[in-house]
């Protein structure tokens, strides 16, 4: 028999990215299938418009406010993907409680808190693994390595970023 995961509110592994605050809820050594995370996304945090080769996201707000994209957009050009518009006329949700967006491998994809106030999410990656990436990432930021090395990390696990990101 195998039991299942519990975890008090506050517990879990946490990853900070910059002012982004990331508490793994579940991780690959828990799980084959997906990885679970609560994220606090601080005011004018942007992770910028980004696709991944494989791999599934969901991304449902908890508290707050948040911009989030999901589809192929007519034109990807200039670094405001919150200009972006779908050839079926879709442009950026701009998500309050109970919102989400269920992103596909090659979906462009993006999520920004444009309020004053934090935002709180409960974000999903299939396959399991990718806080692996996000605590590398957070290496990355946190000592503030350069543009280059963020691009061969992305590069690295099958990520393609469509704006300019700041490292």
């Amino acid at each position: 028999m195998t039991d299942g995961l519990m975890m008090e509110p506050g517990s879990g592994d946490r990853i900070t990215i910059g002012g982004l605050q990331i508490e793994v809820k579940v991780s690959a050594k828990d799980a084959k299938l997906n990885s679970a995370f609560e994220v606090v996304v601080p005011p004018g945090f942007d992770v910028g418009a980004h696709r991944h080769d494989h791999g599934e996201e969901i991304f449902y707000v908890l508290e707050g406010e948040l911009d989030l994209l999901a589809f192929e957009p007519v034109d990807i050009s200039g670094d405001n993907w919150r200009e972006w518009r779908s050839r079926d006329g879709r442009s950026v949700l701009r998500a309050g409680p109970g919102s989400m967006i269920f992103v596909p491998p090659g979906c462009p994809h993006a999520f920004a808190n444009p309020t004053d106030t934090e935002a709180r999410m409960l974000f999903l990656s299939f396959p399991a693994g990718h806080e692996d990436y996000l605590r590398e990432l957070a290496g990355l930021v946190n000592g503030r390595a350069g543009t280059e090395a963020v691009v061969e990390l992305r590069n690295r696990h099958g990520i393609e970023q469509l704006t300019t990101i700041a490292a």
